[in-house]
């Protein structure tokens, strides 16, 4: 299945919302695109497992992890778990571990960086609330569409 990359549906649609923040990109699957899952937690990734171990029909979940590199929200098994269960991918906005078995997986996540701690296992966090992430709001429910030039976000999906 071919992926609308970021930079045609901008050229299309110059108002769709484009994130400012440049994430970094790990996984063979490089573009990507889907409706949007949104979760907000701080260094504790026990709902990113459980909201990725649910059955998916390629949703992307955007995780806003308040921009902490300290802990790791996401590494190789909650990835594996996230693509064996149909998810998209993955936007953290915090850190990721495991990143050098992630890039060998067909699978996408975007992440600010890698910090080998493990997160917290509290089970704090709210999921599907609005976000706002590099000067874009995520909301569940709209779509998203990330490859190596970035993130766009729409409301609904782009037909060119």
């Amino acid at each position: 299945m071919s992926v609308l990359l970021t930079c045609d549906v901008m050229d299309a649609f110059a108002e769709s919302a484009s994130c400012d923040l440049q994430f970094q990109q790990w996984g063979k699957r490089k573009a990507i695109s889907g409706w949007i899952r949104t979760l907000k937690v701080y260094e504790d990734n026990t709902l990113v497992r459980q909201v990725l171990s649910e059955k998916s029909e390629g949703e992307i979940l955007v995780v806003d992890g308040g921009a902490s590199l300290h802990r790791a929200l996401v590494g190789d098994m909650i990835a594996t778990l996230a693509m064996d269960n149909g998810w998209g991918g993955i936007i953290v906005y915090g850190a990721i571990r495991d990143s050098a078995q992630i890039n060998e997986m067909d699978f996408s996540i975007k992440a600010l960086g890698t910090n080998p701690r493990k997160s917290h296992k509290a089970g704090q966090g709210v999921l599907d609330i609005p976000v706002m992430i590099g000067g874009v709001t995520f909301r569940s429910g709209w779509y998203v569409y990330s490859d190596v030039d970035g993130i766009v976000v729409t409301e609904n999906p782009v037909l060119l």
